[in-house]
Formats: structure tokens, sequence, C-alpha cells
């Protein structure tokens, strides 16, 4: 089956990705919010609204392939696969093949997206070092080794939970665009908070792979930029050296292609 017709689902804590891999290309993407407690009629209804506007039935799905990293909604999706495709998902984790040996203290832990992005740097980049910035609810740094080994990375806020948490725990302050201020010296409270939130995270984004660069002794590891945020932050930083929208999607496509029998 050289190129099926594929429903890969990236479900994060606040954001679901679907993709229609068709042909040799992602034919479809979508973002919706992610609902812990909605049930698997309520996300059948999603899924067919996003079939229909690609005029794809659901027969026509070879294959379903999920990460994800929200417990509660495991089971609905298993249950809304099994009802609407009559085939049973796969479920990206530690336990099935993505590619590349899981090199960390406790693998079970390790978060399905990020499996998937490192599947994806073996797969379409040749492997490793590579740093991976996916910014999402947080902002992961997953790390492949020039021997294509995962090997973690880091975990921080994402922006957007940065900048809730300072409003929620400050009284007379309100929430802000999440984009730069004119100048670095914010004049005003607007401007002040953009700075430090802004120009805060392009420094620890900076900081980090400068630190996860040394540690892996590679200055010049490729670090990819992905998720909702990555081409705004790369714009006003070269630590990110390319942005790739699809990449969890490309690596959850790896990911079952490297499980069928």
């Amino acid at each position: 089956m050289d190129h099926p017709t594929l429903l890969a689902i990236d479900i994060g804590n606040t954001n679901l990705h679907l993709g229609l891999w068709q042909g040799d290309q992602w034919r479809l993407s979508w973002r919706a919010r992610t609902v812990a407690d909605k049930m698997a009629d309520e996300y059948g209804v999603l899924v067919r609204n996003f079939l229909e506007s690609a005029e794809v039935r659901r027969e026509a799905i070879e294959g379903v392939v999920i990460a994800c990293v929200v417990p509660r909604l495991t089971l609905a999706f298993e249950e809304l696969v099994q009802r609407y495709f009559k085939r049973a998902p796969l479920f990206v984790s530690s336990k099935v093949d993505i590619g590349l040996k899981i090199d960390i203290d406790q693998p079970e832990q390790a978060g399905a997206d990020r499996l998937a992005n490192a599947a994806a740097v073996v797969a379409l980049h040749g492997g490793g070092p590579c740093i991976v910035v996916d910014f999402g609810t947080a902002t992961n740094f997953d790390v492949v080794t020039a021997d294509n080994r995962y090997i973690g990375g880091a975990l921080a806020p994402g922006i957007a939970v940065a900048a809730d948490a300072l409003v929620s725990r400050a009284a007379r302050l309100h929430k802000v665009e999440l984009q730069p201020p004119p100048d670095a010296i914010g004049r005003n409270t607007i401007h002040a908070m953009q700075s430090g939130i802004f120009w805060g995270y392009v420094g620890l984004i900076e900081g980090l792979v400068a630190r996860i660069r040394h540690s892996l002794g590679a200055p010049n590891a490729l670090v990819i930029g992905t998720g909702g945020l990555a081409p705004l932050v790369a714009q006003h930083t070269r630590a990110i050296d390319r942005i790739e929208a699809e990449l969890t999607l490309d690596g959850l496509r790896v990911i079952w292609a490297l499980n069928q029998p």
C-alpha cells in the first residue's frame, strides 16, 4: 500500500489537528478546539464534517493513526474509529515501532506527539542531530542524536499559558496580543507586557536551543519549528532554521507505515 488514504489525528491539550493523507500529500489539514469531556459521537460529527469537506467517504479511509496526550479522550477516539471506520486505530506510544530508539529513562512516559516529531526527523530528514521546537500548550524541545536516538529534551510553558498565568495573578493586568511591541522598552503597560512575554519567550527559545546544542556537542544541529506560533517566533530569531507546519502529522503517517504487516 504505497499511497494509502490515511486519517491522522494529533490530540493536544488545547487543539486537535486532523490531517488527511491521500496519494502522496496532505490533502486537507484542520484544527479544532480540544474539549476533554466530549463524547465519541460528538467528535464523530467533527470527523464526518472534515471528511465531507474533502469529499472523501468513510469507506475510503484505509487507516487511522492517533497521537493523544489527553488520556480522557483515548477511549472516545478508539470508540469513534471502531464505530465510524470499522477498524482499530493505531495509537502512538513507546510500544510501537517509531523508526528509532527511545533512549530515555522511562520510555512509557514519552508523549505521543514528541515521538511522532522524532519519527519525522529520521524518516524525512535523514536523522539527527536535530532539535524540534513544538509550540503548543507546552513548548516541547525534542532531541534526536546523530546516531538516531530520541533522548528527550525540555518542556516549557507555552507562550499563551505563560501570558494567561501572568494576567490571572496580577489584578491590574489584562490580556494583550501575543506579538512583539515597537521596542524592547515598553513605554506603556501593553507594550511592557508584550516585551516581557514575547521577547522573554524568544530568549527562552534561544537559550534552550544553545544549551541543548552544547549538551549534544553539535553546535550546528538543525532546529525545526512546528506548531501554531512557530512562524511568528521564527521571524524574530535565528535559533530556528526551518518551519514545518505538518511535522507531527508527518511523523504519524511514518509510524503508521512502519507498523503495517
